[in-house]
């Protein structure tokens, strides 16, 4: 039997009739979710405006975590998702000379992102490195480690990996630590500065 204990989430239960007594049940978490579900701005965590401008317009299924359980190993782990249904949003900085220019990198978890070659290659800087906490949260507007591709700086470039592109569904953040976006892979392509690279992400 399951039961829907959050948003996009069941659990399973003993069937009716069953004692607990008279069965060892495990009680698993697993993500369930049908597009478009939940809207952003029916959330009870208060995200970014731009966040929720952005998203707007895109079928998506928004849901409230625990902002401890944010980070992506954390998040995995507590509510079910795996590393190949997650994806990161890094912000990079890009030199050359005394120009910088910043950019959002979206790759799967299962993967970590070739900052030195793709990254390098793709915005043609001659150094790319993460940006520093502060620097993300202040240009972005968004809270450490819940940076998401929707509501980005219109002007920033977003390189997408094409295996983001390529999964049915994936769960992104939101822009608050309290809560998460679940959209379609291949939607990330179709934001304004969007680009789809080959290999942006590898394998771990």
């Amino acid at each position: 039997m399951l039961r829907v204990v959050s948003a996009g989430f069941v659990e399973c239960l003993p069937s009716p009739g069953v004692e607990d007594g008279d069965i060892n049940v495990a009680v698993t978490v697993h993500p369930v979710v049908s597009l478009p579900g939940t809207p952003a701005t029916a959330l009870a965590t208060s995200i970014p405006v731009a966040v929720v401008d952005a998203i707007a317009g895109i079928d998506h299924h928004a849901f409230d975590i625990d902002p401890d359980a944010s980070d992506t190993a954390a998040f995995s782990d507590r509510y079910g998702w795996p590393g190949d249904r997650c994806a990161n949003t890094i912000v990079v900085a890009g030199k050359r000379g005394d120009a910088v220019t910043y950019a959002a990198c979206v790759v799967l978890a299962s993967c970590r992102l070739d900052v030195n070659r793709a990254v390098k290659k793709t915005l043609d800087v001659r150094k790319a490195s993460f940006a520093a906490a502060g620097e993300a949260t202040s240009r972005t507007g968004m809270e450490f480690g819940a940076v998401t591709p929707f509501g980005l700086p219109a002007d920033w470039p977003i390189l997408v990996d094409h295996r983001v592109v390529a999964t049915e569904v994936v769960v992104v953040g939101a822009g608050a630590r309290a809560a998460k976006l679940v959209v379609a892979g291949s939607a990330i392509a179709t934001l304004p500065t969007a680009r789809v690279i080959t290999d942006l992400g590898l394998p771990r």
